[in-house]
C-alpha cells in the first residue's frame, strides 16, 4: 500500500504518526515478540520524539520489546548535537525504560567505511538467518529529492545490495554513513515525514514526476512488501496534484 496523509496542522500529523507507532508496535510485538524500529533525523522527528516521551503515548509501547536502529547517521561524535541518535537519545530514549542494550547506534567512533561495514554487520547478526526486515523505518524528505544519506549525484543510489554504506560528502555535509534503498525497501512499514511549505516543490516532484531517481533519490523507496506512507501537513502537500 502507498498512501499520502494530509494533515491540517504539524502538531495533528505527529499525534496521527506516534498513534500509528504505537499501533504497528503493538501488532508486531503480538506477532514476532519484539519491536524493530529505524529513526531519522531532523526536525520534524525530533518533535515526534518528545511526544512519544510524555503521556499517554510513552506508557503504550512496550520498551523492553522495542529495539531502536538508525537509517543514516552523520560520521560526527555521539556527543555532537548534528548526530542523529544523540537528538534521539537526549529527547526520547533517555527518558523512556528501553534498556540500553536495545539501542544501536551508527559506530561514528569509527572510520567512516569501518562504521558502516559494522553496522551492516551489527545488523545482519541481529537478524539472524531472517531477512533484515524492519517493523518501521521512518524517513525524512531533503529538499534536493535526498532521504535518508541517499543524495542526488551519489554512488550509493545506484547500489542494489541490501546493506549500509559510507557516503563522502562535500563540506559542509561531510560524510554520511547509510541504509542502502534495497535494505529500506525490506521494511514492512515506511513512514516519510513531510512538513512545511519548503517541500512542496519537491514533495510534488516525487509523487507527480515521472521517475528519475537520479534527480530524485527519494523516489528509490519502494517497500516490497511492506507499506508506504507520506504524512504530510498541508503546506508541504499544497502542490501534489490529487489534492
Amino acid at each position: 500500500m502507498n498512501s499520502v496523509d494530509v494533515f491540517q496542522s504539524i502538531d495533528a500529523l505527529r499525534e496521527a504518526v506516534a498513534e500509528y507507532i504505537i499501533t504497528v508496535s503493538k501488532k508486531s510485538i503480538a506477532e514476532r515478540g519484539r519491536f524493530t524500529i529505524a529513526l531519522s533525523g531532523g526536525d520534524t522527528p525530533q518533535k515526534l520524539y518528545a511526544l512519544l516521551a510524555k503521556t499517554p503515548y510513552s506508557e503504550q509501547i512496550e520498551w523492553k520489546k522495542t529495539f531502536v536502529f538508525w537509517g543514516d547517521e552523520r560520521w560526527v561524535p555521539f556527543d555532537d548535537r548534528r548526530n542523529n541518535a544523540y537528538q534521539a537519545k537526549s529527547i526520547l530514549l533517555d527518558k523512556v525504560t528501553i534498556p540500553a542494550s536495545n539501542i544501536h547506534r551508527i559506530p561514528v567512533n569509527l572510520s567512516p567505511n569501518q562504521a558502516a561495514i559494522k553496522y551492516e554487520k551489527e545488523l545482519r547478526a541481529f537478524f539472524g538467518n531472517e531477512p533484515i526486515q524492519f517493523d518501521m523505518i521512518l524517513l525524512g524528505l531533503g529538499e534536493n529529492g535526498h532521504t535518508a544519506s541517499l543524495f542526488p549525484g551519489t554512488k550509493v543510489i545506484h547500489e542494489h545490495a541490501e546493506g549500509v554504506r559510507f557516503v563522502e560528502m562535500n563540506p559542509p555535509i561531510g560524510g554520511r554513513i547509510t541504509m542502502t534503498a534495497a535494505l529500506i525497501n525490506q521494511a514492512h512499514h515506511i513512514l516519510f515525514l513531510v512538513t512545511g511549505e519548503k517541500k512542496a516543490v519537491i514533495l510534488e516532484k516525487i509523487l507527480d514526476d515521472s521517475y528519475q531517481p537520479n534527480l530524485y533519490p527519494a523516489q528509490l523507496i519502494k517497500p516490497l512488501h511492506g507499506d508506504l506512507i507520506w504524512f504530510a501537513d498541508q503546506e508541504a502537500a499544497s502542490l501534489i496534484k490529487q489534492f
